[in-house]
């Protein structure tokens, strides 16, 4: 056998084996709960805190505390925990306190050494909330009518102890279309769909922009200290307590809560870019193992494809060779990627062209990941950090 022979059995062999372990992964997600409908009728016989981390959130809160604003019973109290904003972010929230007396401002002490800006903001929410549940949101979220009602329905209907939702995105310029679509599926790849059932603790996937937690199941855990030094904050914290024994889950959002991220291309690249690969959620092998499917799967089986027929390496049927199993494993690979963008379609306010050729962007989000994985943070949204350890 050549060295030529050699290589196409070895390739055949490393792709066929992370497709496997892609369609392990993905199988699941042929059973997943339906996203999550609102429900517009109060709910009275619960309570919901809801904690709003800012700093410098002046350009884009106003939505955030609109929709909130606008939510019936069970939502109780909306702490927003400002970080000693310098761009009238808290003028505008007490704008908004005075038109609604849930609102309440709340400024967060110095940060500590071993904090994550935002992880330290929920946690002084945390210590102050009220609520039976708590309700992390983003300032870049737009909650929809009925979203808080709809969202404690399905944590109960669903068992959950903590449950977050995926939001739809809105917004988005041609361009965010065309790449973030390649780099929310690498999530995908990595950890399954929203909705499947009771994923293991170390490949719960979880969202910081609609997090829900029943507060007494979040402050017997340590409330968000055991994420205090990450970046994924949402997932570390939602693998901390899946590990510990409480129901966790990730459902579809997308009817109930919107988002608007990122003001450009450049900003999710730099700013998602930099946690998406969920190093302080995952041991090592395994970030290496997800980046070598991802670039197996996803990125590579096009070029494949492109490479083998213009290489004259065509499939022979009948035969039990390494070019007809590239053919077939990359031909499979390609065509579950394209059906992906058939499921991720509602994630999205608007798609037309862009997000539909978004597999085209899968290289550019390979190496994004890959980039990130290898690479600590030392930054995120203007605050430096140094090292910082791990929670335990």
């Amino acid at each position: 056998m050549s060295a030529g022979s050699i290589g196409l059995w070895l390739m055949a062999i490393v792709q066929g084996s992370l497709f496997v372990a892609l369609v392990w992964r993905l199988l699941p997600g042929r059973t997943r709960r339906p996203a999550v409908a609102p429900r517009l009728e109060p709910r009275t016989d619960t309570s919901v805190s809801v904690i709003v981390a800012t700093l410098n959130e002046a350009h884009r809160i106003s939505p955030c505390l609109d929709g909130l604003m606008a939510q019936p019973a069970p939502l109780s109290e909306i702490l927003v925990v400002d970080s000693r904003s310098t761009d009238g972010t808290g003028e505008l929230v007490t704008r908004a306190a005075q038109r609604d007396a849930r609102v309440r401002l709340i400024t967060d002490d110095p940060l500590p050494a071993g904090w994550v800006g935002k992880v330290w903001a929920l946690e002084t929410g945390l210590r102050q909330a009220k609520g039976e549940w708590v309700l992390g949101i983003d300032a870049d979220t737009e909650p929809q009518p009925g979203m808080i009602p709809a969202i404690i329905d399905a944590a109960e209907q669903y068992g959950y102890d903590v449950v977050s939702f995926g939001p739809r995105f809105a917004g988005q310029s041609s361009a965010e279309r065309f790449v973030q679509p390649a780099m929310l599926l690498t999530l995908v790849y990595r950890c399954g769909a929203a909705g499947a059932d009771d994923p293991p603790p170390d490949r719960v996937m979880a969202n910081g922009q609609c997090f829900l937690a029943r507060r007494a199941v979040l402050e017997e855990h340590g409330g968000y200290a055991p994420a205090r030094a990450s970046f994924c904050d949402d997932v570390s914290l939602a693998r901390h307590v899946a590990a510990r024994g409480a129901r966790v889950g990730f459902l579809d959002g997308s009817r109930v809560i919107g988002v608007r991220a990122y003001s450009s291309l450049g900003e999710m690249w730099r700013e998602w870019g930099r946690s998406f690969d969920l190093k302080d959620a995952t041991p090592m092998w395994r970030r290496w193992f997800d980046v070598a499917l991802v670039w197996s799967t996803q990125a590579l089986p096009l070029p494949m494809l492109i490479t083998l027929a213009l290489a004259g390496m065509w499939p022979a049927l009948g035969e039990l060779s390494a070019v007809n199993l590239l053919w077939m494993f990359n031909a499979a690979a390609l065509i579950a990627r394209l059906l992906m963008l058939v499921a991720l379609r509602g994630s999205y306010a608007e798609r037309g062209w862009p997000f539909w050729l978004s597999f085209l962007s899968d290289i550019p989000a390979a190496i994004r990941l890959t980039i990130s994985t290898a690479r600590q943070p030392r930054a995120w949204r203007g605050r430096a950090y140094g090292e910082l350890e791990p929670a335990t």
